[in-house]
């Protein structure tokens, strides 16, 4: 009797240490084994604390920085704007490329002097790491702060279309050069990435969704990755408070680990494997 092969997935969750809710729930689901990576939000307020909760499942995932010019954290920090704000300096060049690279230092450093080690990936809120004006400091920091360690970060690279021709945009605005880059300087990258959805629906749509990511997550050239964005309940002011918790409810399920199975998906760490 043949088998079909077992695929490799990282299992990523967003937006660690944006509010209570969120950081309690990736917690959680790490303590499960349900998830392989979080990407942390360092510029929030409670990263210091949120990062204790964190170490208590350091061997179960890696920990990334999720790079973050969008968030209210970020606008109330003076060098943020909207999404819609960034993309259009994106596209005119409206970045100074000393302040950005200096910006990327600090959440950086606020991310090791919490964690007390180096981000294991770097990835984007709303995949602002691949825009111009912002993928190019980054490259030049990532360069400058990890090029001759030997456990470089892996990148997230989103290069699968989603659904929606906004998110097709927002997900795919500078792949194709980050991509280039990483292959050049033998960088580390784990994609394509899947997860993408518009939110809404309820708990037997989100289950589909995922059926659908994990089927559709291919086999060949090192593992893929899949974005979810659990949290333990929904916070009034979350405008995606009421999904995050459909997601947690599904990802603690027996259901999730069927589908796993029914999948022949692993969930794995990228930064222990060949990437």
């Amino acid at each position: 009797m043949t088998h079909e092969p077992i695929k490799s997935v990282v299992l990523c969750a967003d937006d660690y240490a944006l509010n209570a809710p969120v950081s309690q729930g990736i917690v959680a689901l790490a303590f499960l084994g349900r998830l392989s990576a979080t990407s942390v939000m360092t510029r929030s307020p409670t990263w210091a604390q949120d990062a204790v909760a964190l170490r208590d499942v350091r061997d179960r995932l890696d920990v990334g920085l999720h790079l973050d010019w969008t968030s209210s954290f970020a606008q109330q920090a003076g060098f943020g704007a909207s999404l819609g704000r960034i993309m259009w300096r994106s596209c005119v060049g409206g970045f100074d490329k000393q302040a950005v690279c200096d910006e990327i230092e600090r959440q950086l450093d606020a991310f090791e002097t919490h964690w007390h080690a180096p981000p294991d990936h770097v990835d984007g809120h709303q995949h602002i790491q691949q825009f111009a004006g912002l993928r190019e400091p980054l490259m030049e920091v990532l360069t400058r702060r990890y090029g001759a360690t030997s456990q470089r970060p892996w990148l997230r690279v989103s290069q699968v279309a989603q659904p929606g021709l906004k998110s097709q945009i927002i997900s795919r605005m500078g792949a194709d050069s980050l991509q280039r880059w990483a292959q050049q300087q033998r960088w580390p990258v784990v994609s394509p990435l899947l997860g993408a959805y518009g939110f809404d629906g309820n708990l037997a749509d989100y289950a589909q969704h995922m059926q659908v990511w994990l089927r559709d997550a291919p086999l060949a050239n090192g593992p893929s990755i899949i974005m979810c964005h659990p949290a333990l309940s929904a916070q009034a002011d979350d405008a995606i408070g009421p999904a995050r918790a459909r997601e947690f409810a599904y990802l603690a399920s027996d259901d999730f680990v069927q589908h796993l199975r029914d999948a022949r998906v692993r969930l794995v760490r990228a930064s222990e494997i060949s990437t």
